[in-house]
């Protein structure tokens, strides 16, 4: 895990790839719950038997699952200490070049592609990379943001990050 000190120590890393979160596995069980939270039961992702037959030759992640586990995998991959709170600010692009087949183990890679100070907060875009083990291409490559709000100075000393 990388570990940055403050927001300006984030800024200058700036065009750095920090490194990769742990392999994931991906189960039809992780599957079929996001299916029942989100209502997309798409034979491709629940159906097994009928899958099987199919385009991919079974059960495949849905893509909003995937961008599901980003915020996971970010918090895997680094931390910013004396930060009060990070949230997701949306998403610059998106692509699913390729499926995540149910039984794979994916991971995640972080480049940070910018930082900028607003007067809201900083607002970072990090580039996700999801790949699935064993496979050369991507699954998904998303360009996420991100609104990191630094921790005010108190006599106490600042929450320890996100």
């Amino acid at each position: 895990m990388r570990s940055f000190a403050s927001l300006a120590e984030f800024t200058g890393a700036t065009g750095e790839h920090l490194g990769y979160s742990e392999w994931l596995d991906v189960t039809q069980h992780s599957v079929d719950q996001f299916a029942d939270a989100t209502g997309d039961l798409q034979w491709i992702h629940v159906d097994p038997e009928r899958a099987a037959t199919g385009p991919f030759g079974g059960t495949i992640a849905h893509g909003y699952m995937t961008l599901g586990l980003l915020p996971a995998m970010m918090r895997a991959i680094f931390e910013i200490h004396n930060v009060e709170l990070g949230v997701n600010f949306g998403l610059d692009k998106v692509r699913f070049p390729r499926p995540i087949p149910v039984g794979a183990r994916v991971r995640g890679g972080a480049k940070v592609t910018s930082v900028r100070e607003t007067p809201m907060g900083h607002l970072a875009a990090v580039r996700m990379t999801v790949e699935v083990e064993g496979q050369q291409h991507a699954a998904c490559v998303a360009d996420t943001l991100s609104l990191f709000v630094a921790a005010p100075d108190t006599a106490e000393g600042a929450p320890d990050g996100f």
